[in-house]
C-alpha cells in the first residue's frame, strides 16, 4: 500500500469525525465505502457508534488515493486494494531490529539520585522511618517529554478501559437474552 501523506495520531481508536478530518471526506462517504470495501470495517459499540482502528484509517486513506488520485472505479479500487492486502498479509520473516529513535515511546533518562552526605557524628543517632503513606515520598519533577508520554499513555489506558466496559456490558446483555 502507498504511504499516506497524512500523519495519523498515535491512538488506538478513532471516532468517525476524526477519520473524516484525517481522510478529508464526509461521514456519509466513509459509511458508503464501508458497504463497498469489506476490508474497511470499524467496530461498533452498543449504541452503534463506529470505532476505527489505525488499520481502518490507513485503508480509508488508501481508498481515497485510489479513487480520487489514481482515478480507479469502485470495482477497480476494490480489486486493487484486495490484491495489495493479500500481498502484505503473507507471512514474512522479520529480523529483530532495535527500535527507531523516531518511535512513539521515547527513552527518558532518570535523574541521577543525589545522596545526602551526613557528618559521621550523626550516624549513631540516625533513625530511618518508613513512610506511612505515599504522600511522604518525594515526587520526581517531570520534564515536558515525560509529561506528554504519560498523558498519552493515560489517555490510551482510559480509552481501553471504556472499550472493555462496553464489551463487558454487551456480552452481559447477550447472556441475559439467551434464556
Amino acid at each position: 500500500m502507498g504511504l499516506p501523506a497524512t500523519a495519523i495520531p498515535e491512538k488506538i481508536f478513532f471516532k468517525i469525525g476524526e477519520v473524516c478530518d484525517l481522510v478529508g471526506v464526509q461521514a456519509h462517504v466513509l459509511r458508503y465505502w464501508e458497504t463497498e470495501f469489506p476490508m474497511l470495517s470499524p467496530q461498533k459499540n452498543r449504541s452503534g457508534q463506529r470505532s476505527y482502528r489505525r488499520r481502518d484509517v490507513e485503508i480509508a486513506l488508501r481508498v481515497k488515493e485510489l479513487l480520487y488520485d489514481d482515478l480507479y472505479t469502485i470495482a477497480g479500487a476494490k480489486k486493487k486494494l484486495q490484491n495489495e492486502l493479500r500481498e502484505t498479509s503473507r507471512l514474512k520473516i522479520v529480523h529483530a531490529e532495535p527500535a527507531q529513535k523516531d518511535s512513539f515511546i521515547k527513552e527518558v533518562k532518570l535523574p541521577e539520585p543525589q545522596e545526602e552526605v551526613l557528618p559521621e557524628e550523626n550516624f549513631e543517632n540516625l533513625v530511618i522511618d518508613e513512610p506511612e503513606d505515599f504522600e511522604q515520598i518525594e515526587t520526581m519533577e517531570l520534564d515536558e517529554d515525560r509529561r506528554e508520554a504519560l498523558t498519552n499513555l493515560a489517555a490510551q489506558l482510559l480509552e481501553l478501559r471504556e472499550m472493555l466496559k462496553l464489551n463487558k456490558s454487551e456480552s452481559a446483555g447477550l447472556q441475559q437474552r439467551r434464556y
